[in-house]
């Protein structure tokens, strides 16, 4: 079936879906979504994977995220790529945490000593139940019983992708709970505008003042710094590459505060390719932005296209809470409890 064919099945209503695979005997799809404008994005109900995006641009179709050919890689060898990370994203000192006074112990898979991305079976390794899709849009849900990975309270979550004209992804991500818990979600794809072997030389701007400092583990320590006069300062935009005095590339993955809390979408980062133009705006409700510059990306597969996956072959920008804010009482505070409604929306907006 050629493109255009294809198309008009599409906007007559008839869903784009296959199936992808099985992992542990249960089927994975995938669903294919577009807009008028030619963007089109694959969806997959295995860890709520984007699997791929492909978006207009003046030299034509153009692929912006990493993914992977097969399932089977995806179980093997995936560094969280297109999933979305949950039921808390980034880091958690020691796994622990309180909430009113009782003590909870999680997953240490990072490390051997802390929790990451919800641990080994986080939200983006397990399959989700496709609730909606049609030429436009997918909507997954997943249930997280009471003690999934050591948090408490049965959650509820929906993730809900769509393709808005003329070519912007957007994410709706929504959560209850039975019992206090705390959730931290995250897309956590990786952006390639051009289709090189690096992103080192596109540009970068994120309206940050403010990062909040790690260690050597990367574990944030509680403390604000400003940007000014570091490499962390993207506030009037520049290439990602930086050179340290000792010849070195400098490695990012770290935090950017953009507010002291959630609230309406806000600009949070603009990335370009300086090679086809091809810009992508990222607007969210998230406080924060945590952006990573693939030093420690190498998947012995390739990717879709032959592309290799490769040190620097992307960039993440993942809008998201404060990482360990359940241990840090002066971070936004990550607590989901009964009759509340997490919320998350974030633009992904490509020109």
């Amino acid at each position: 079936m050629d493109f255009d064919a294809e198309y008009r099945q599409l906007v007559k209503g008839v869903s784009m879906k296959r199936l992808f695979g099985e992992v542990g005997g249960e089927p994975v799809y995938e669903m294919t979504i577009r807009s008028s404008a030619g963007a089109e994005a694959k969806i997959l109900n295995w860890g709520a994977v984007v699997r791929d995006l492909v978006v207009p641009s003046k030299n034509g179709p153009q692929r912006v995220v990493l993914g992977l050919d097969r399932l089977e890689d995806y179980v093997a060898h995936s560094p969280h790529l297109g999933a979305l990370a949950g039921r808390f994203a980034n880091r958690i000192r020691d796994g622990r945490f309180v909430i009113d006074g009782k003590p909870y112990q999680l997953e240490q898979n990072f490390l051997g000593k802390h929790s990451l991305h919800g641990g080994a079976s986080g939200f983006g390794r397990r399959p989700w139940q496709l609730a909606h899709h049609d030429a436009h849009s997918v909507t997954l849900t997943l249930f997280s019983p009471d003690g999934d990975g050591g948090y408490p309270g049965n959650l509820t979550v929906t993730c809900r992708y769509s393709l808005v004209e003329p070519a912007t992804l957007r994410t709706e991500l929504t959560a209850t709970t039975d019992a206090p818990t705390i959730i931290n979600l995250a897309l956590h794809s990786y952006y390639n505008l051009d289709g090189s072997d690096h992103i080192l030389d596109h540009e970068l701007m994120i309206p940050a003042n403010v990062i909040s400092s790690v260690d050597h583990e990367l574990i944030p320590t509680g403390e604000l710094h400003h940007v000014a006069d570091t490499p962390f300062d993207f506030r009037r935009g520049r290439p990602i590459r930086h050179i340290q005095p000792n010849g070195e590339h400098f490695h990012y993955d770290q935090n950017f505060v953009l507010e002291t809390r959630s609230g309406p979408l806000r600009h949070a980062a603009t990335a370009k390719s300086p090679k086809n133009g091809l810009s992508m705006q990222v607007f969210t409700t998230e406080p924060c932005i945590q952006f990573y510059d693939a030093k420690r990306l190498n998947v012995p597969v390739t990717g879709l296209g032959g592309q290799k996956l490769q040190a620097h072959g992307g960039f993440c920008l993942e809008p998201q809470n404060v990482p360990d804010s359940p241990n840090v009482a002066h971070f936004p505070d990550p607590v989901l409890r009964p009759g509340q409604v997490y919320r998350q929306v974030t633009d992904y907006r490509f020109s």
